[in-house]
């Protein structure tokens, strides 16, 4: 049975996780668990239960958005405030034997629907993510997110958006 939760050092396996991206696979497992610890993201595993192994994994962290930095069609809706509060994907990876099973996709609906949770606590207009390649940008877009007009690398998807998706 497939399921998400907070990274746990003490239960969690992540010594064997390979995606292929040298960064996403250091994270998970040297590093992701102290930024826990010091409260700079927040890290959420995918395990195949009972077992202990990581297949994939996620983590978020609070942002914020300079306003200019949006396109004019987002912008046009919220305050005019120098910098908006939003929610960072800060990576989001899946261990090389598991690509292509859908684990990246269902990661990710997992994230966005707790970023719109979380937003009903702490208010956020957006939840942004910096794409590793052309390949997760068109991920991404396939979920509705936007490139920003200055950095097609960086996506978002508003809040809003998330929850007409009746995440």
């Amino acid at each position: 049975m497939l399921s998400i939760e907070l990274l746990d050092s003490k239960k969690h396996d992540r010594t064997t996780f390979h995606c292929g991206v040298d960064s996403l696979d250091d994270y998970i497992k040297t590093r992701a668990s102290q930024e826990l610890k010091k409260r700079v993201s927040t890290p959420y595993v995918l395990t195949d239960l009972p077992e202990r192994q990581v297949l994939g994994y996620y983590c978020l962290s609070s942002y914020s958005i300079a306003s200019i930095e949006l396109d004019e069609s987002t912008a046009k809706k919220l305050p005019r405030y120098p910098l908006l509060p939003a929610i960072l994907l800060g990576r989001l990876a899946v261990d090389s034997r598991y690509q292509g099973k859908g684990y990246g996709g269902f990661l990710l609906l997992d994230a966005m629907k707790r970023c719109l949770e979380l937003s009903t606590q702490l208010a956020a207009v957006a939840m942004v993510v910096d794409a590793i390649g052309q390949g997760a940008v068109s991920f991404y877009k396939d979920y509705g997110f936007i490139e920003f007009p200055d950095d097609p690398m960086k996506l978002y998807i508003s809040i809003v958006e998330c929850e007409k998706l009746g995440l």
